[in-house]
């Protein structure tokens, strides 16, 4: 009985990884195929491969649409953690009034919807003539990742035992050298998984990508739906353009998979 129970189990994990993997897959396969055999419906399983899809989003210049992307998404998630880290320790070692009020405001700040504020954004930035400018997208792509990281943050410090932090301000540590020495080592798997998670948001964001900017700091997503067409055939080079916009997540992820479980795990077990 036993037996069976762990095959059940790992059939439908297994089951579950397909799910998820599968349109990943099935995108990169429509990479490769022709547009003609990529829009027939039923899907053709005998087409022939190439990689003339990847050359043409190449052609279409989508090494330029990265580089604004890796600005703004790593700029901003290094700014994110250089304002969050001291604002999410300074809750946990010292706690203040009503501290999940404070916390509550900081997260509430994601409930506003982003149509609801992009014509005031969009204003501002037009009168200052700051539109266009990706270190104008790093920067609301950072306020926009810090609620979220301060509140994660905050409970990965919380985490910290006590008697550490003691013994280090025993051995003379101040505050800088005792979050820099001994709490951050700590807390590393929880840095690096909030680190990606606001890696990815940024990566994705399309909504004030699209309004915000044109030509010089376009980012990815952008690129993407300009692809989206009412006439002709568009399917084989979207997916092509898709398959590369991931690529830098993927590997983002694959590589510090280990450090993302730890830290989302951190404050599961007490």
């Amino acid at each position: 009985m036993r037996v069976f129970k762990e095959s059940l189990v790992t059939g439908l994990t297994w089951l579950v990884v397909l799910l998820f993997f599968f349109p990943v897959a099935w995108m990169v396969y429509t990479a490769l195929k022709s547009e003609n055999d990529a829009a027939a419906i039923p899907p053709r399983f005998d087409a022939a491969l190439s990689l003339d899809q990847f050359q043409a989003v190449i052609d279409e210049g989508i090494g330029d649409y990265l580089i604004s992307s890796f600005i703004a998404s790593l700029g901003s998630t290094a700014l994110v953690l250089a304002l969050a880290i001291p604002v999410a320790y300074g809750l946990s070692i010292r706690p203040i009034v009503k501290v999940r009020d404070v916390l509550f405001f900081f997260i509430s700040t994601r409930f506003l919807p982003a149509a609801a504020s992009i014509l005031p954004i969009f204003i501002i930035l037009k009168t200052i003539g700051a539109l266009d400018n990706i270190n104008v997208m790093l920067l609301l792509y950072a306020a926009m990742n810090l609620p979220i990281a301060v509140w994660m943050m905050r409970s990965f410090f919380s985490e910290v035992p006590e008697e550490i932090v003691e013994a280090a301000r025993l051995d003379g540590a101040n505050l800088r050298a005792e979050l820099a020495r001994v709490v951050l080592p700590i807390v590393l798997p929880g840095i690096a998984a909030v680190a990606l998670i606001c890696f990815i948001f940024a990566w994705n964001e399309y909504f004030l990508a699209t309004i915000l900017t044109t030509v010089d700091a376009r980012t990815v997503p952008p690129f993407l739906a300009g692809f989206v067409s009412g006439r002709g055939q568009f399917l084989a080079i979207l997916s092509a353009a898709s398959s590369l916009a991931v690529l830098p997540v993927v590997l983002a992820g694959w590589l510090a998979q280990k450090q993302l479980v730890r830290g989302l795990a951190m404050g599961a077990v007490k």
